[in-house]
């Protein structure tokens, strides 16, 4: 295989607006490209994390999308690198950001270091990881 990488994933969602200002305004993406009226669907988005890109589009027209399921075989999270964990749960908490608990604690340890998930308004689980570890 020739070099390869991860591009992009693509999220699709209900809640456009809400799901577009969660990964721009509390993740840090940028908005790259906008297309209104996509081949049937009110969106197709996408937005960039250094060198990673999500595709975010709704729905086709009048289709409600059912909602994911963390028992389900396929992507369970994805997870994003920060600096500063602390300052994140604490920005985000700020912003009113949905955080899964894990013993009631925002942050906790695993083996390779400190993580903390976020729920994002569509329902994808993004995992938050200090530098410290794997």
């Amino acid at each position: 295989m020739t070099k390869s990488y991860v591009h992009h994933l693509c999220i699709q969602t209900n809640s456009y607006i809400e799901t577009l200002r969660f990964y721009t305004e509390g993740l840090g993406f940028k908005l790259v490209h906008e297309s209104p009226d996509f081949h049937g669907r009110s969106f197709n988005t996408w937005i960039q994390l250094g060198e990673f890109y999500i595709e975010l589009q709704t729905g086709k027209h009048n289709e409600i999308l059912g909602d994911g399921n963390t028992n389900n075989q396929g992507l369970a999270h994805f997870c994003l690198w920060v600096e500063d964990l602390n300052a994140e749960v604490t920005r985000l908490r700020e912003l009113g950001t949905e955080f899964l608990l894990k013993n009631s604690e925002y942050i906790y340890h695993v083996e390779n270091g400190s993580l903390c998930k976020v729920k994002a308004p569509e329902g994808t689980i993004v995992e938050l990881r200090d530098n410290k570890g794997i």
